[in-house]
């Protein structure tokens, strides 16, 4: 009997300062190993920070690589959330399995304790005879053997609360750590950007003094707009073909115009217009002072969603523009969003209105995440804010 009531003795895990300790070593590793990874990026731009055009597209890439690693966190530490919520809900139900038996067997014991071996010695005793004799001592076995039964699947739940406990434990400490990594690298990208845009600022009190960096700035502008009006024309000339192919067999030809496409606001994170459309005050040297779309500021990482259906026409890396992405919506009308931190669709894709298609940055000649939205029509830049609103 005591055998049995020390076996429903619980013990609670003790968590002491050493955990604590382990914790911070950990976290500080984590922020060690990307600060070490900064550096090291930092060092081998060193030598660019004469050309800021080769400076800021190096560092754009380094930028690119750190955002895909958060977003690769972000949907693990989602997949721990479901994991430790599953873990919890199966250690609550051998909870619940494991009390009802240590109650049924509190009952157990103390009828045990209180006339269990009178009564089966009582009833052996008043056996008429030996058949008798030996049914009653079976039964008295198979009683014994029921209660030696519950008592083993009693310890078999109790190892498996405990398993359930180790399992949750695990299953937080590895969501603590891929948070922890996250907070590093979040750190990673602060550092990074802190970096370019002081290096922008430092272009920009040499700019009078380099004029070689500001014909790249514009040489980089126009190649960005000649291969926009190149590909334009391309379309173009395929749309004239396809409406001449279809009146020549007598069918209709649907035409699409700037008025009858009804665009979204490409930025939910966001309403906030920092720079409007057409004339402005540069905000950086160098920078155009004939704003060709509105900048939305917002967070980086903000999801950034097409204004309406088309087909990515172009989704590339330019310096002035950073990641930018061009939809063609049919009928000469386009809609175009620079400086992403990342793009989500690639050339030739077909998207929907409202599908996420990148995400906010800094990305290009920009020292803040924005998002730059620009809608062209008839191969000419027109104001947004005449067509969407937040």
């Amino acid at each position: 009997m005591l055998l049995w009531v020390a076996a429903l003795i619980l013990v609670s895990p003790v968590y002491g300062t050493k955990k604590d300790v382990e914790d911070a070593k950990r976290k500080a590793s984590s922020l060690e190993e990307e600060k070490k990874k900064v550096e090291a990026t930092l060092k081998g731009l060193e030598g660019l920070k004469q050309d800021a055009a080769a400076y800021v597209r190096e560092l754009d890439s380094s930028l690119t690589v750190l955002n895909q690693e958060l977003d690769e966190l972000a949907d693990k530490i989602v997949q721990k959330e479901a994991d430790i919520e599953i873990a919890g809900q199966e250690l609550e139900m051998a909870r619940a399995v494991e009390a009802d038996q240590y109650e049924a067997m509190k009952l157990r014991i103390k009828y045990m304790y209180e006339r269990g071996k009178t009564n089966y010695l009582d009833m052996l005793l008043q056996s008429k005879d030996l058949v008798q004799l030996m049914n009653r001592a079976e039964y008295v076995q198979q009683i014994a053997e029921y209660d030696r039964k519950k008592l083993y699947e009693y310890e078999d739940i109790r190892k498996e609360v405990a398993a359930r406990e180790q399992q949750l434990n695990q299953e937080h400490e590895e969501l603590l750590l891929l948070q922890e990594q996250t907070e590093a690298k979040q750190q990673s990208v602060e550092t990074l950007l802190a970096q370019k845009n002081q290096e922008l600022k430092n272009f920009e009190s040499r700019i009078h003094a380099a004029q070689g960096q500001i014909s790249a700035y514009e040489k980089d502008i126009q190649a960005q707009e000649n291969k926009v009006k190149q590909l334009e024309a391309e379309i173009k000339r395929k749309e004239e073909e396809a409406k001449k192919a279809a009146e020549a067999a007598g069918q209709k030809y649907n035409t699409v115009s700037l008025g009858n496409i009804k665009f979204i606001w490409p930025c939910p994170a966001s309403s906030r217009i920092t720079s409007g459309f057409g004339a402005r005050t540069s905000p950086t040297e160098g920078a155009s002072s004939n704003h060709q779309g509105i900048d939305i500021g917002a967070a980086s990482g903000s999801s950034i969603l097409a204004a309406a259906s088309g087909t990515v026409v172009i989704a590339t890396y330019s310096y002035s523009a950073g990641n930018y992405i061009m939809i063609n919506h049919g009928g000469g009308v386009y809609t175009v969003y620079m400086h992403c931190s990342q793009l989500l669709a690639s050339e030739g894709q077909d998207v929907i209105q409202g599908q996420t298609i990148a995400k906010v940055g800094s990305t290009g000649y920009s020292t803040g995440p924005h998002l730059h939205f620009g809608i062209r029509a008839n191969g000419q830049y027109v104001n947004p804010s005449n067509y969407v609103s937040p």
